[in-house]
């Protein structure tokens, strides 16, 4: 170990290596809570970090499996998936899905989850959790080792418990974000950031052009 900065060819370290360091930077991230049916009905529910919104009208999703596990094997035999978002009340429950269990195995009945219907998809919903996004896939693109699928989001759910004045208030919703390792985040302190016109800070000095932040 030095002093000196990292300076590091991607291609000079290992997998392995490189998968501990960008999930290291690439922090906090969501967590889609995906659960899916097997053709022959078999529910399967995983967690994967590699999450976010692309797009709102109309909304899509999207997230990456890395190898083919039975989530992909799922999503590519019925073109289904729902993202149940992952709370901090059920944070241990949706780390005990990520456990390498065999094909075939219900991690609904396998954990003690019950399931709710979904309305406009065929896999269900974890029924504790506070909202959730029904999707129809769209897309389905190797990339590496891993395979991003995209999905239109056909039906939505949030709890009436996460809402203020008509928005997600995050506070209430009290999301769990992944870090590197076995390590997770809450929200910790929120503040808010306005976001800066042009038309209110081009002649403006250096100092007044950075909006601060508020608690």
């Amino acid at each position: 170990m030095t002093d000196d900065p990292l300076e590091l060819d991607s291609a000079a370290w290992e997998p392995r290596a490189l998968y501990f360091l960008l999930t290291g930077l690439v922090i906090p991230r969501p967590i889609a809570w995906v659960s899916t049916v097997s053709e022959d009905g078999v529910r399967n529910l995983a967690p994967h970090s590699y999450f976010n919104v692309v797009a709102n009208d109309p909304p899509h999703v999207l997230f990456v499996s890395t190898g083919v596990k039975d989530t992909l094997r799922n999503v590519r035999a019925t073109g289904e998936f729902v993202v149940n978002v992952v709370t901090l009340d059920l944070v241990e429950e949706m780390n005990a899905t990520a456990a390498d269990a065999p094909a075939g195995v219900d991690e609904f009945g396998w954990v003690g989850l019950d399931a709710a219907p979904s309305v406009t998809v065929t896999p269900a919903r974890v029924a504790r959790a506070k909202a959730h996004l029904e999707c129809r896939v769209v897309h389905d693109l190797p990339i590496g080792n891993g395979n991003l699928v995209v999905g239109e989001v056909t039906h939505v759910h949030v709890d009436p418990s996460v809402w203020t004045d008509g928005r997600i208030d995050p506070q209430k919703l009290d999301p769990v974000g992944r870090l590197s390792g076995s390590s997770y985040a809450t929200l910790g302190e929120v503040f808010t950031l306005d976001r800066p016109s042009w038309a209110d800070i081009a002649d403006a000095d250096p100092a007044d052009r950075i909006p601060r932040r508020a608690t």
